[in-house]
Protein backbone atom coordinates (compact mmCIF):
# COMPACT_ATOMS: atom_id res chain seq x y z
CA UNK A 1 0.00 0.00 0.00
CA UNK A 2 1.23 3.38 -0.82
CA UNK A 3 -0.21 6.69 0.15
CA UNK A 4 0.45 10.22 -1.88
CA UNK A 5 -0.12 12.78 0.50
CA UNK A 6 -0.17 15.82 -2.18
CA UNK A 7 -1.58 15.03 -5.40
CA UNK A 8 -3.78 18.12 -7.44
CA UNK A 9 -5.82 15.27 -9.34
CA UNK A 10 -8.50 18.12 -10.27
CA UNK A 11 -6.01 19.89 -12.36
CA UNK A 12 -6.19 20.65 -16.20
CA UNK A 13 -3.58 18.80 -17.03
CA UNK A 14 -5.29 15.88 -16.30
CA UNK A 15 -7.88 16.91 -19.49
CA UNK A 16 -10.91 15.49 -17.71
CA UNK A 17 -9.44 12.00 -16.97
CA UNK A 18 -8.92 12.35 -12.97
CA UNK A 19 -10.90 9.39 -12.31
CA UNK A 20 -9.19 7.45 -14.62
CA UNK A 21 -5.77 8.30 -13.21
CA UNK A 22 -6.95 7.60 -9.63
CA UNK A 23 -7.88 4.27 -11.03
CA UNK A 24 -4.76 3.53 -12.43
CA UNK A 25 -2.98 4.83 -9.58
CA UNK A 26 -5.06 2.22 -7.35
CA UNK A 27 -3.64 -0.57 -9.90
CA UNK A 28 -0.20 -0.12 -8.66
CA UNK A 29 -1.72 -0.10 -4.64
CA UNK A 30 -1.43 3.46 -4.39
CA UNK A 31 -4.84 3.29 -1.85
CA UNK A 32 -4.56 6.47 -0.98
CA UNK A 33 -4.44 10.01 -2.58
CA UNK A 34 -4.23 13.06 -0.86
CA UNK A 35 -6.29 16.06 -3.20
CA UNK A 36 -5.27 19.93 -1.70
CA UNK A 37 -7.66 22.63 -2.55
CA UNK A 38 -6.32 25.50 -3.66
CA UNK A 39 -8.72 28.41 -3.71
CA UNK A 40 -12.46 28.92 -3.33
CA UNK A 41 -13.31 27.74 -6.51
CA UNK A 42 -12.28 24.63 -6.63
CA UNK A 43 -13.29 23.47 -2.91
CA UNK A 44 -16.16 21.45 -4.85
CA UNK A 45 -14.65 19.64 -7.44
CA UNK A 46 -11.51 18.20 -4.95
CA UNK A 47 -14.23 17.06 -3.00
CA UNK A 48 -16.62 15.71 -5.89
CA UNK A 49 -13.32 13.80 -6.70
CA UNK A 50 -12.84 12.69 -3.22
CA UNK A 51 -16.13 11.25 -3.25
CA UNK A 52 -16.22 9.90 -6.94
CA UNK A 53 -12.89 7.96 -6.08
CA UNK A 54 -12.40 5.31 -3.62
CA UNK A 55 -9.03 5.77 -2.68
CA UNK A 56 -9.18 9.13 -2.62
CA UNK A 57 -9.02 11.90 0.45
CA UNK A 58 -9.23 15.67 -0.07
CA UNK A 59 -7.91 19.12 2.04
CA UNK A 60 -9.49 22.61 1.83
CA UNK A 61 -7.31 25.77 2.00
CA UNK A 62 -6.19 28.79 0.10
CA UNK A 63 -3.13 28.42 -1.69
CA UNK A 64 -0.38 31.42 -1.56
CA UNK A 65 -0.06 31.97 -4.82
CA UNK A 66 -3.93 32.34 -4.88
CA UNK A 67 -3.88 34.70 -2.05
CA UNK A 68 -3.98 37.69 -4.56
CA UNK A 69 -7.23 36.97 -5.87
CA UNK A 70 -8.59 35.48 -2.88
CA UNK A 71 -10.40 37.69 0.01
CA UNK A 72 -11.53 37.99 4.00
CA UNK A 73 -14.90 36.79 2.27
CA UNK A 74 -13.17 33.70 1.29
CA UNK A 75 -11.66 32.56 4.79
CA UNK A 76 -15.31 33.33 6.39
CA UNK A 77 -16.43 30.57 3.23
CA UNK A 78 -13.53 28.10 4.39
CA UNK A 79 -14.55 28.56 7.79
CA UNK A 80 -17.99 27.76 7.62
CA UNK A 81 -17.45 24.63 4.79
CA UNK A 82 -15.21 23.07 7.61
CA UNK A 83 -18.07 23.64 10.15
CA UNK A 84 -20.29 22.28 8.41
CA UNK A 85 -18.24 18.91 7.18
CA UNK A 86 -16.99 18.48 11.02
CA UNK A 87 -20.93 18.75 12.64
CA UNK A 88 -21.63 16.15 9.61
CA UNK A 89 -23.40 13.56 11.54
CA UNK A 90 -21.21 10.73 9.57
CA UNK A 91 -18.05 12.56 10.33
CA UNK A 92 -17.22 12.33 6.57
CA UNK A 93 -13.92 11.25 6.75
CA UNK A 94 -12.97 11.91 3.04
CA UNK A 95 -12.17 15.72 4.31
CA UNK A 96 -8.60 15.43 6.19
CA UNK A 97 -7.22 18.31 6.63
CA UNK A 98 -6.65 22.50 5.93
CA UNK A 99 -4.60 22.94 2.94
CA UNK A 100 -2.99 23.67 0.70
CA UNK A 101 -1.52 26.61 3.09
CA UNK A 102 1.53 28.58 3.22
CA UNK A 103 3.76 30.89 2.19
CA UNK A 104 5.60 31.32 -0.88
CA UNK A 105 9.29 33.31 -0.92
CA UNK A 106 10.28 32.01 -3.91
CA UNK A 107 7.79 34.08 -6.21
CA UNK A 108 9.25 37.91 -6.48
CA UNK A 109 6.18 39.12 -7.02
CA UNK A 110 4.51 37.35 -3.75
CA UNK A 111 7.39 38.82 -2.06
CA UNK A 112 6.35 42.69 -2.40
CA UNK A 113 4.55 44.47 -0.12
CA UNK A 114 1.36 44.22 0.10
CA UNK A 115 1.34 40.83 -1.22
CA UNK A 116 4.01 39.25 1.75
CA UNK A 117 1.47 40.43 4.20
CA UNK A 118 -1.62 39.72 2.84
CA UNK A 119 0.58 35.97 2.57
CA UNK A 120 0.97 35.72 6.16
CA UNK A 121 -2.52 37.21 6.88
CA UNK A 122 -4.41 34.37 4.81
CA UNK A 123 -1.67 32.22 6.66
CA UNK A 124 -2.13 32.72 10.03
CA UNK A 125 -6.05 32.93 9.41
CA UNK A 126 -6.10 29.32 7.95
CA UNK A 127 -4.01 28.15 11.15
CA UNK A 128 -6.77 29.24 13.51
CA UNK A 129 -9.22 27.04 11.20
CA UNK A 130 -7.58 24.02 11.67
CA UNK A 131 -6.61 24.74 15.49
CA UNK A 132 -10.40 25.97 16.30
CA UNK A 133 -11.86 22.13 14.22
CA UNK A 134 -8.57 19.98 15.79
CA UNK A 135 -7.15 19.37 12.16
CA UNK A 136 -4.00 18.83 10.77
CA UNK A 137 -2.38 21.36 7.51
CA UNK A 138 -0.84 20.76 4.31
CA UNK A 139 1.78 23.32 4.41
CA UNK A 140 3.63 25.31 1.37
CA UNK A 141 6.97 25.92 2.75
CA UNK A 142 9.08 27.18 -0.50
CA UNK A 143 11.79 29.38 0.66
CA UNK A 144 9.80 30.35 3.84
CA UNK A 145 10.22 27.87 7.03
CA UNK A 146 11.24 30.12 9.43
CA UNK A 147 8.29 32.66 8.99
CA UNK A 148 6.18 29.00 9.01
CA UNK A 149 7.90 28.03 12.21
CA UNK A 150 7.56 31.27 14.26
CA UNK A 151 3.43 30.99 13.40
CA UNK A 152 3.52 27.49 13.94
CA UNK A 153 4.73 28.28 17.59
CA UNK A 154 2.56 30.81 18.41
CA UNK A 155 -0.75 29.47 16.90
CA UNK A 156 -0.97 25.56 17.98
CA UNK A 157 -2.40 22.96 15.11
CA UNK A 158 -1.95 19.41 15.65
CA UNK A 159 0.24 18.96 13.26
CA UNK A 160 0.49 17.77 9.29
CA UNK A 161 3.28 17.92 6.91
CA UNK A 162 5.84 20.46 5.32
CA UNK A 163 5.18 19.50 1.52
CA UNK A 164 7.78 19.21 -0.38
CA UNK A 165 10.54 19.88 2.38
CA UNK A 166 13.93 21.54 1.21
CA UNK A 167 15.05 22.87 4.28
CA UNK A 168 18.03 22.36 6.62
CA UNK A 169 18.25 19.56 9.09
CA UNK A 170 17.73 22.06 11.82
CA UNK A 171 14.55 23.62 10.44
CA UNK A 172 13.08 19.52 9.95
CA UNK A 173 13.89 19.12 13.77
CA UNK A 174 11.84 22.09 14.57
CA UNK A 175 8.94 20.87 12.55
CA UNK A 176 8.86 17.39 13.77
CA UNK A 177 9.24 18.77 17.50
CA UNK A 178 5.97 20.08 16.39
CA UNK A 179 3.98 17.06 15.37
CA UNK A 180 4.88 17.68 11.57
CA UNK A 181 5.66 14.91 8.90
CA UNK A 182 7.90 16.35 5.98
CA UNK A 183 6.71 15.16 2.29
CA UNK A 184 9.23 14.04 -0.34
CA UNK A 185 8.78 13.43 -4.33
CA UNK A 186 9.96 13.31 -7.36
CA UNK A 187 12.37 16.11 -6.27
CA UNK A 188 14.20 13.49 -4.04
CA UNK A 189 14.93 11.29 -7.46
CA UNK A 190 17.11 13.76 -8.94
CA UNK A 191 21.00 13.07 -8.38
CA UNK A 192 21.98 16.61 -8.28
CA UNK A 193 19.17 17.07 -5.42
CA UNK A 194 22.01 16.62 -3.03
CA UNK A 195 20.52 18.06 0.02
CA UNK A 196 16.82 16.68 -0.67
CA UNK A 197 18.59 12.91 -0.94
CA UNK A 198 20.43 13.86 2.37
CA UNK A 199 17.40 14.42 4.57
CA UNK A 200 15.74 11.57 2.94
CA UNK A 201 18.70 9.27 3.90
CA UNK A 202 19.44 10.45 7.47
CA UNK A 203 16.01 11.86 8.70
CA UNK A 204 14.22 9.44 10.97
CA UNK A 205 11.46 7.15 8.79
CA UNK A 206 9.22 8.17 10.77
CA UNK A 207 9.44 11.28 9.85
CA UNK A 208 8.97 10.75 6.27
CA UNK A 209 5.79 10.32 4.33
CA UNK A 210 5.88 10.07 0.23
CA UNK A 211 3.55 12.93 -2.43
CA UNK A 212 3.81 13.73 -6.09
CA UNK A 213 2.59 16.85 -6.27
CA UNK A 214 1.31 15.77 -9.73
CA UNK A 215 1.13 17.10 -12.16
CA UNK A 216 3.47 19.08 -10.93
CA UNK A 217 7.67 17.93 -9.77
CA UNK A 218 7.86 14.91 -12.03
CA UNK A 219 10.94 12.68 -11.34
CA UNK A 220 13.94 12.26 -13.26
CA UNK A 221 12.64 9.13 -15.65
CA UNK A 222 9.56 12.00 -16.39
CA UNK A 223 11.36 15.36 -16.36
CA UNK A 224 9.29 16.80 -19.09
CA UNK A 225 6.09 15.27 -18.73
CA UNK A 226 2.90 15.35 -16.74
CA UNK A 227 3.61 13.88 -13.40
CA UNK A 228 1.33 11.32 -11.95
CA UNK A 229 0.25 9.29 -8.38
CA UNK A 230 0.96 6.50 -10.74
CA UNK A 231 4.56 7.64 -10.29
CA UNK A 232 4.49 7.15 -6.47
CA UNK A 233 5.96 3.65 -6.22
CA UNK A 234 8.77 4.13 -8.33
CA UNK A 235 9.34 7.27 -6.07
CA UNK A 236 9.46 5.06 -3.08
CA UNK A 237 11.52 2.22 -4.60
CA UNK A 238 14.53 5.41 -4.62
CA UNK A 239 13.87 6.15 -0.97
CA UNK A 240 14.35 2.67 -0.73
CA UNK A 241 17.13 2.44 -2.22
CA UNK A 242 18.65 5.62 -0.63
CA UNK A 243 18.16 4.19 2.95
CA UNK A 244 18.78 0.76 2.02
CA UNK A 245 15.83 -0.72 2.69
CA UNK A 246 13.13 -3.20 1.32
CA UNK A 247 10.37 -1.47 -0.68
CA UNK A 248 7.96 -3.70 1.51
CA UNK A 249 9.10 -1.72 4.58
CA UNK A 250 9.24 1.75 3.03
CA UNK A 251 5.35 1.52 1.78
CA UNK A 252 4.12 0.08 5.06
CA UNK A 253 6.37 2.69 7.00
CA UNK A 254 5.47 5.57 5.09
CA UNK A 255 1.61 4.69 4.37
CA UNK A 256 1.74 4.71 8.49
CA UNK A 257 3.44 7.59 8.64
CA UNK A 258 0.42 9.03 6.30
CA UNK A 259 -2.62 8.04 8.49
CA UNK A 260 -0.42 8.55 11.69
CA UNK A 261 -0.32 12.38 10.95
CA UNK A 262 -3.71 12.37 8.74
CA UNK A 263 -6.19 10.18 11.52
CA UNK A 264 -9.45 11.10 9.48
CA UNK A 265 -7.75 8.76 6.75
CA UNK A 266 -7.81 5.80 8.46
CA UNK A 267 -11.85 6.32 9.74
Amino acid sequence: MWIDTHCHLDASEFNGGSLAVAEAARQVSVDGIVIPAVHKNNFEHVAQLAQQASNCFYALGIHPMYVPTSDEQDLVFLRDRVAGLMAQANDNHRFVAIGEIGLDFFVPALMQSPLREKQEFFYVEQLKIARDFGLPVLLHVRRSQDIILKHLRRIQVVGGIAHAFNGSVQQANHFVDLGFKLGFGGAMTYTRALQIRRLATDLPLDVIVLETDAPDIPPSWNSHGVNSPVELPQIGSVLAELRGMSLLHIAEATSANAKNVLPRMSR
